[in-house]
């Protein structure tokens, strides 16, 4: 018992801020109905009331009976050709609107059956964890890549304008006029360029998807 709890407790910290609260009146005179399921060979014991708080979900019409002629087995409990390992999950979410999951549970595994079983709000908090995931997996800090050119004034404006993509202007520094051709001194500079490299997750590097525009 003692242990059961405190593994319980550890799971429902890990669901914090994504409760989502169930504003719909179950329907009448059906709170005190249990109901059977069995999902895969596993029985589960709920009730109407729990079962209908997704009034759009296969499980509240299965149990309100009206459309779904579903069979059952010999103890009366409704047969689901769906895998028991994460039902458990659904039917907690529908009876306290959290979703709670052991740390080996797939993700992609509680979508499928949360699809199937038509389970909008438990959809959309487990396609928005998965992208936060997704997200975090990916954001991987840019490398800077700097280049020092030395070009004359004249060249200077060519240069820039034809700077590939991806190329951002940083820094000019005047150098003076070293050197003297013929009649007229050349004011040298020095062009400082950087170019941001992606590395991707899997150790390649890619070009940035934008455009860097050259700013003097």
């Amino acid at each position: 018992g003692v242990r059961m709890r405190m593994e319980g407790r550890e799971e429902m910290q890990g669901a914090v801020g994504l409760r989502c609260t169930w504003d719909i009146p179950p329907p009448a005179g059906t709170q005190a109905k249990w109901v059977r399921l069995n999902v895969g060979g596993t029985v589960f014991l709920t009730t109407r009331q729990t079962l209908c708080r997704e009034q759009k979900s296969f499980l509240c019409r299965l149990c309100q009976g009206e459309e779904l002629q579903s069979d059952r087995d010999e103890t009366g409990a409704y047969l689901i050709d769906r895998d028991p390992t994460y039902f458990g999950p659904i039917l907690n979410f529908l009876r306290h609107g959290k979703l709670v999951l052991d740390k080996d549970m797939a993700e992609e595994g509680i979508l499928e059956e949360a699809e199937f079983y038509n389970i909008g709000p438990l959809i959309r908090i487990i396609k928005d964890r998965m992208e936060e995931k997704d997200y975090t997996v990916t954001q991987v800090p840019p490398k800077h890549v700097y280049r020092v050119l030395q070009c004359q004034e004249e060249e200077l404006t060519q240069m820039v304008s034809t700077m590939s993509d991806g190329w951002r202007f940083e820094q000019l520094v005047n150098i003076g006029s070293s050197y003297n051709y013929g009649n007229e001194d050349q004011t040298e500079f020095l062009c400082v360029v950087s170019k941001e490299l992606y590395n991707s997750p899997n150790g390649l590097s890619s070009e940035p998807s934008h455009k860097a525009k050259v700013r003097l």
